[in-house]
């Protein structure tokens, strides 16, 4: 794996050009699968996540834990810098939102309520990421 993430830039009609309306929806404008709905919500085969935006390495299925929360969970993340966290101070809540750091399209949220030694609960739109198994 590539430790240094070189950012990416296009512009919003080239992301709706190569995304799905779907995933310019989640990924671009923040937008959020319904919950146990998501294609990897389930998933428990071995493999890596990566950001469907751009294929950034985000998480390796072993980081994915069941937090019943209705969203895939992970418990850390591929190391490097990959993730780029903000406040998120939508909806009357301040939340921590993860954005893929190589092209900056909207993950989901981090919270510190996860079960492991971590603490940590990646809560990932199943939209913001492809599955490459292993």
């Amino acid at each position: 794996m590539n430790d240094t993430i070189t950012p990416i830039t296009k512009t919003e009609e080239e992301w709706k050009a190569t995304l799905t309306p779907e995933q310019y929806h989640v990924l671009r404008e923040k937008g959020t699968d319904r919950p146990f709905m998501g294609k990897y919500y389930l998933n428990k085969e071995k493999g890596m996540y990566t950001c469907a935006a751009c294929g950034n390495e985000l998480f390796t299925s072993d980081m994915k834990f069941d937090s019943m929360c209705g969203w895939p969970s992970f418990d850390k993340e591929i190391a490097g810098g990959r993730i780029k966290k903000v406040t998120d101070t939508s909806l009357g809540m301040v939340r921590t939102e993860i954005l893929c750091a190589k092209c900056g399209s909207h993950l989901g949220h981090l919270f510190d309520d996860g079960p492991t030694t971590t603490h940590l609960r990646y809560c990932v739109n199943s939209t913001s990421v492809d599955f490459i198994k292993k």
